[in-house]
């Protein structure tokens, strides 16, 4: 992805919030990958919600920055936990990580999705 210049802020970096926005989309991007429909899911009753965020910031990105999102993830009892490192493509250098806790909300009620954990491959043999 790319740096805009409407995410920087009067110092010329970017804006911390837009760092939520860029693993948020990686997040989505990685579902998409995985033939699932975020939006199809919720119009079953199964919703995906942040429960928890750690966010680390190292080194700052700019205007015109192009940068690399990547994740990796793992379930502990109801919780995905999402690893997320953004690095500036330039020089690789780590500008952003954040540890990202998501649970499940069906029809409303806190539970397990069979269909997360299948596109994730957990639970299988």
């Amino acid at each position: 992805m790319e740096v805009r210049d409407y995410e920087c802020d009067i110092q010329g970096i970017v804006n911390n919030a837009n760092y939520l926005h860029y693993t948020e989309h990686t997040r989505h991007l990685y579902l998409t990958s995985l033939g699932v429909s975020f939006a199809k899911l919720h119009e079953q009753g199964v919703d995906a919600v942040v429960a928890r965020m750690n966010l680390q910031y190292k080194t700052p990105l700019r205007c015109d920055d192009i940068f690399i999102s990547k994740l990796g993830v793992r379930k502990e009892g109801l919780r995905y936990i999402f690893n997320q490192d953004i690095f500036r493509k330039t020089d690789n250098k780590l500008c952003f990580r954040a540890t990202v806790e998501l649970v499940c909300l069906i029809n409303g009620r806190l539970g397990n999705s069979a269909d997360y954990d299948r596109a994730f491959g957990f639970g299988q043999e």
